[in-house]
């Protein structure tokens, strides 16, 4: 493969250009234990190389049996993310689209079921010729096939491929056996593989050790892998004779050992990881060459969220409170929102299951904001409701998302318009007052797995609206999660108490947002804004609920 830079005429600045459907692989596995940082160090590394000109494409290819994460527990493996064309996809998949700000897709994302299902189907439809269908060639085909695809689809210069699991565990084996396979096709000098590994460091003996870093890799070179780069995550900096010892029995490059401590603010990882170097050494070993990155705006964003004095309090009341994964994004776009405030949010996190009447004063008080996010199913909808009720009554700011906004629109049906046992269908079918109810066209006798609403759709906002207020545009589009949606023979009843219907589909069929008018910022939305909210872009919603937040801190400060 054949790379270059030439200088772009009026800018003079250089410019990659590379030869047609030549894309470049990197590998990215991890050692040791599990929940090292692979999926914020492949997010860095394509922020890093976006900087310096390239055009990148990432995807996860995750080794459980499971087709999708749509089902899931968020107990078991955190949020489900969803990109743009209604892929339910790992949550690893929010850290590319927020590092690396490009909008991924149904390629993005691979698992061992959905494998599998492709498999098994295409040699029910004969297309094996009988043949005896195996995992080589046939399953390792599949997931090759997968990862050349997402370089073709959109047609990108550096593909970067996370595997998930760790080196050793059996789920994990054909994935690697496939990307194996890559390396070879492409060319060496096409492909790279970076392996993420613990250093861990003992505290009585005082140092750090290098032992399970060699045992890893030599794990993973008996699978026929040699990494190329070896990045160390640990807890604080490593001594230079690590570097060394790992160097020289990993068989690596003295500067391919690469050090990433843990950090207070995951967005300073790029930086970090940028002082070694790090996507120069990656650029040098796959023979690309490319200007120095423009790293400009996310180091004042960097510098913007380090210079936060003030602190504004937002209490997030879900019910998956077992694991804050499942509300990863949501964290993500709170954060975001206080970037563009210059203020530190800080997330109370709060089980609604333990919000009750006699409670709720007691344990929401001293918020400056109450945001209710997406879910399932009725445990904890009571406490929910307590809570959406207390913003409205207190006039403190209230972001409803997806279950969020139907908590509301429950909420605003039973305490205002008087109807008391306003319910979901979802909860109770036999609810006499469902004011939020399968959309139309849906029937009850349907599978649980890929019947929801999904992917990005259009939204019309009404004119003076505090949605119109935030977006500054009439027209959005916005990603969607859900099988249910705003009962429409409400409508006229709601909207007279004073419920306002501030978002609806371009045909006007379906409610896509609520708000009150005679209140400082009372919003519920269908929709999923968390997912499209960038560090260095926070999204116009979140970032109008927090500046809401601190007008109210502001208001009880008695500073307004």
């Amino acid at each position: 493969m054949q790379a270059g830079v030439c200088l772009s005429e009026g800018t003079r600045q250089p410019v990659v250009f590379m030869e047609e459907n030549m894309a470049k692989y990197i590998f990215i596995t991890g050692g040791v234990v599990s929940g090292l940082g692979k999926g914020i160090t492949a997010a860095s590394l394509g922020r890093l190389l976006k900087a310096r000109g390239l055009k990148v494409a990432a995807q996860k290819l995750d080794p459980y049996i499971n087709v999708d994460p749509g089902t899931m527990s968020p107990y078991q493996h955190g949020e489900v993310y969803v990109t743009e064309d209604g892929t339910e996809t790992d949550l690893d998949l929010g850290h590319y689209e927020r590092f690396i700000d490009e909008d991924l897709n149904q390629y993005s994302n691979l698992t061992t079921g959905k494998v599998y299902w492709n498999v098994l189907n295409k040699e029910r439809r004969g297309e094996y010729l009988g043949s005896t269908v195996q995992v080589i060639p046939h399953i390792t085909n599949e997931i090759k096939e997968f990862v050349y695809s997402v370089g073709r689809k959109t047609d990108a210069d550096v593909v970067i491929t996370e595997i998930g699991g760790t080196i050793g565990d059996i789920e994990s084996q054909p994935f690697i056996e496939a990307v194996r396979q890559i390396s070879l096709e492409a060319g060496r000098e096409n492909s790279l593989f970076i392996h993420v590994t613990l250093v861990p460091f003992l505290r009585g003996s005082d140092e750090h050790k290098s032992k399970p870093t060699q045992h890893s890799v030599k794990e993973l070179q008996g699978m026929g892998i040699n990494p190329n780069l070896i990045v160390l995550r640990c807890d604080e900096p490593l001594e230079a004779g690590i570097f060394k010892k790992i160097s020289l029995f990993c068989n690596v490059k003295p500067d391919c050992v690469i050090e990433n401590i843990t950090l207070p603010n995951l967005y300073e990882a790029p930086l970090m990881l940028e002082k070694s170097h790090f996507s120069a050494v990656v650029c040098r070993e796959l023979g690309i060459a490319a200007p120095e990155p423009d790293l400009t705006e996310w180091t004042e964003m960097v510098e913007q969220s380090r210079a936060a004095e003030d602190a504004v309090e937002i209490g997030l009341v879900g019910k998956y409170m077992g694991l804050h994964d499942a509300y990863l994004s949501v964290a993500e776009a709170l954060r975001h929102g206080g970037f563009s405030h210059g203020v530190r949010v800080r997330i109370r996190w709060m089980d609604s299951e333990e919000i009750t009447v006699e409670n709720a004063g007691e344990k929401l008080a001293g918020l400056d904001g109450i945001l209710v996010p997406g879910g399932f199913g009725q445990r904890g909808i009571e406490g929910m409701i307590l809570a959406a009720k207390y913003a409205r009554e207190q006039g403190l700011p209230y972001l409803g998302i997806c279950l969020g906004m139907q908590i509301a629109v429950m909420e605003f049906a039973r305490n205002v318009a008087g109807i008391t046992d306003a319910g979901s269908g979802e909860f109770d079918e036999q609810c006499a007052h469902k004011v939020i109810d399968f959309m139309p066209g849906q029937s009850g006798d349907i599978d649980k797995g890929g019947t929801l609403r999904l992917g990005a759709f259009p939204c019309e906002i009404l004119p003076g609206s505090a949605l119109e207020r935030c977006y500054g545009t009439r027209s959005i589009k916005e990603r969607h999660r859900h099988r249910y949606e705003f009962n429409n023979e409400y409508r006229e009843l709601l909207q007279h108490r004073g419920l306002l219907l501030s978002g609806v589909s371009p045909d006007g069929r379906l409610v896509e947002a609520v708000e009150l008018s005679d209140h400082p910022f009372y919003v519920g939305v269908q929709f999923h804004p968390e997912f499209k909210s960038r560090p260095n872009r926070p999204h116009p919603l979140f970032a109008g609920f927090v500046g809401a937040a601190v007008l109210a801190k502001k208001r009880v400060r008695g500073e307004e």
